[in-house]
């Protein structure tokens, strides 16, 4: 299992990177996709949405389970990669490159989030 260590983490498997202008790139943790399987389907947030921290905003499928995909801060979607909706299995070969979308936080809740190790830690103790 890959844990990034330049990256957050919830405890909902969802992964964030900051990114320069500000925004937070969001995905799946590799663990996250281990666990779901060949993903067949993903449904992504509308840009321009307002959502709020531990709200599911978007969903993946596998041919195991559908698990919804939290937003990790409260913002607005301003962003959505099409191509893992057009194409869901891209996110089994690197959860981490294929992002699901992008948010421009509203507020600081970014304290809540946690680092590779704690994450590790925590995916370890399940």
């Amino acid at each position: 299992m890959k844990v990034p260590a330049d990256l957050k983490y919830t405890e909902s498997h969802e992964w964030i990177r900051s990114e320069s202008d500000g925004t937070l790139t969001v995905g799946i943790t590799d663990h996250a996709q281990e666990a779901l399987g060949d993903l067949v389907f993903i449904e992504l947030p509308q840009a321009g949405r307002a959502v709020k921290a531990g709200e599911p905003v978007a969903v993946v499928e596998s041919v195991k389970a559908a698990s919804d995909v939290y937003a990790p801060v409260a913002g607005e979607v301003v962003a959505v990669n099409a191509a893992v909706a057009e194409t869901p299995e891209i996110v089994n070969a690197d959860a981490y490159l294929n992002w699901l979308y992008k948010l421009k936080p509203s507020g600081a809740d970014a304290g809540k989030l946690l680092d590779a190790e704690a994450y590790a830690k925590m995916v370890n103790e399940q």
